[in-house]
């Protein structure tokens, strides 16, 4: 009888169990380690992962363009990503999804080049920033992996002052060390050369082709000669049309990991001092403030 009343009673007990041990184990378990990606996080941990952040996000750009006969059509691309993922790391940031809309109209005559109009590339990127701001974005990086962008990204910084934001945007875009590391083998390195080839080396190997980076010619062609001081659009394509400069076959490994843990280690720097920057925000907002009444600004 005691044991038939026993047995009576375990459903009871093992109902109890299953109702207190879900909460038992939630509390046991380890807190989820939250994605810098920006695509890959839930609503829920999205919010987290901003507070995290310090309302801190970053925007790498790349752009879509030849590189030579030997790097993919998405080397700047891949290697800021890179760059922006691990840094992010060190210092945790949201990272916003692959963005490719830059400056690269000198390069249209080329297979695979993807040029947008200069009015969309501002809008869009405008369009970007605000809705990363909407977002609880309050300060934001733009990793620039383009030299196309050298001009177009600054410009925009400065253009945030046209209007009232309540957030910051800051532009990184240093690409490789100015001095230290491996000694480099050619003094013509801008495009698809030694540096940028042995960074590929180092972020995507499967994607790098060195028994074919001597098949076309990096050196300058001098077909378009101005005197210094005098800029034109066509200048690129007068001296390497080939949308090639440097030489590709220099590139080694140990170059490559020094100058992306430079690169990285140098975004994690810039991270960290941004959320530690209190007055940029402050003195945008003064700013703003100033320019609807400039008749009464102390002179």
């Amino acid at each position: 009888m005691k044991f038939l009343r026993a047995a009576a009673f375990l459903p009871f007990l093992f109902g109890a169990f299953l109702t207190i041990s879900p909460a038992v184990s939630a509390q046991s378990a380890p807190q989820t380690k939250l994605s810098v990606h920006w695509e890959e996080l839930t609503g829920p941990d999205f919010i987290k992962a901003i507070q995290q952040a310090q309302r801190t996000c970053i925007l790498p750009i790349g752009i879509l363009e030849k590189h030579g006969p030997h790097l993919p059509i998405g080397s700047d691309l891949l290697t800021s990503r890179y760059t922006a993922l691990h840094a992010a790391e060190q210092q945790y940031a949201v990272v916003f999804p692959e963005y490719y809309f830059g400056q690269i109209a000198e390069a249209r005559h080329e297979p695979g080049t993807v040029s947008y109009p200069r009015e969309l590339q501002l809008a869009l990127l405008q369009a970007t920033t605000d809705e990363m701001g909407r977002n609880g974005c309050k300060k934001i990086l733009i990793v620039n992996g383009h030299g196309g962008n050298n001009h177009l990204l600054p410009y925009f910084a400065q253009t945030q002052l046209d209007k009232p934001h309540d957030y910051v945007v800051y532009i990184f875009d240093q690409r490789v060390p100015a001095s230290g590391g491996p000694k480099k083998k050619t003094t013509n390195d801008q495009h698809a050369g030694e540096s940028e080839t042995s960074k590929l080396m180092i972020i995507r190997p499967d994607l790098v082709h060195p028994d074919r980076a001597a098949n076309e010619s990096g050196a300058d062609q001098h077909h378009l000669n101005l005197p210094e001081g005098v800029y034109t659009g066509i200048w690129w394509y007068g001296r390497f049309p080939d949308h090639y400069a440097g030489d590709g076959t220099a590139a080694t490994h140990e170059l490559g990991e020094y100058q992306m843990k430079w690169w990285v280690d140098s975004v994690a720097k810039a991270l960290a001092a941004i959320k530690a920057d209190n007055d940029s925000l402050r003195l945008q907002k003064e700013f703003f403030e100033k320019a609807q009444h400039p008749l009464d600004t102390p002179q």
